[in-house]
């Protein structure tokens, strides 16, 4: 039996030289949410899982390679996330493969994609020169959110416990809802898969009974030793927000650092509507 220890993506790889979508490697969204309660005809949020490409490159009809970088969007409610090495190994895979424009490329890389995730995906590619795109529109954390990193708090537990997270205060009748939206650059998971640490920069936006910062930051840290995908991160981050706290909306990001020239940010929220969008490059990463 194929595990997610098991599988290939696990094991020493010998780089693809002919296209090959066979490549993409599907995982059940529904084997993390399961754990943590989550039914899939029932999400408790919306959202979709922003990938952007660095390295994404084929061949024009006589032979000149093109370069250019890629968003590519999944809707949360796609049945499976693509495990990002096979991402990875799929798009060296058109290294040497013949487009006869980006459109032609672009079209087969989202047909591709969509029936990996089995669901939604928009695929967006920029060519060198051709205007601004997502990588290029740079920003530090919102210019109003509160870093937590410069809290000096102990911590002490490496693996995500949600009894650290609480309200700052008690709740009084009439008291009045709060908006706020916090960061941190401290967050660590680990690779289900490869053991690799995964870096990324957690925003949460969010109205209603304030959170209390030093054990949100506590409770970030706390994944520092967690195994775990980049979409289930963010999904557990958001369920268990949302079990302790109760806040009126919630909105969950993380921005993850690329590793092999892909980075994934995944952003969950109960908000009505959730338009699938690039989003801009943190400086971070």
């Amino acid at each position: 039996m194929t595990t997610i220890k098991t599988n290939p993506l696990g094991q020493a790889t010998t780089y693809p030289e002919t296209y090959d979508p066979a490549l993409l490697y599907s995982v059940p969204r529904s084997m993390n949410r399961t754990s943590l309660g989550i039914i899939e005809s029932a999400l408790p949020f919306r959202g979709f899982d922003h990938w952007r490409a660095y390295e994404l490159s084929w061949l024009r009809p006589n032979g000149m390679p093109v370069v250019a970088t890629g968003d590519v969007l999944v809707s949360c409610d796609s049945t499976n996330i693509v495990e990002s090495k096979s991402m990875k190994l799929y798009f060296n895979s058109l290294n040497q493969h013949t487009f006869a424009s980006a459109e032609e490329a672009r079209k087969c890389i989202q047909k591709d994609l969509a029936t990996a995730a089995g669901g939604d995906v928009i695929v967006t590619i920029q060519l060198p020169g051709e205007g601004q795109t997502s990588t290029q529109r740079l920003q530090a954390i919102p210019e109003n959110a509160v870093l937590l990193d410069r809290l000096n708090v102990s911590a002490r537990i490496f693996k995500p416990d949600r009894r650290l997270l609480q309200l700052a205060g008690p709740v009084s009748e009439g008291a009045v809802s709060v908006t706020e939206v916090l960061a941190s650059n401290l967050f660590r998971s680990n690779c289900p898969v490869t053991a690799q640490p995964d870096w990324g920069t957690v925003i949460i936006s969010y109205t209603g009974d304030a959170i209390d910062h030093e054990g949100l930051l506590r409770y970030v840290i706390s994944y520092r030793q967690h195994e775990g995908f980049h979409e289930h991160c963010a999904e557990q981050i958001y369920r268990d927000i949302m079990a302790v706290c109760a806040p009126e909306y919630l909105t969950v990001q993380i921005n993850f650092l690329r590793r092999g020239g892909l980075e994934i940010n995944p952003v969950r929220t109960s908000l009505p509507v959730m338009r699938m969008q690039p989003l801009p490059r943190l400086l971070r990463q």
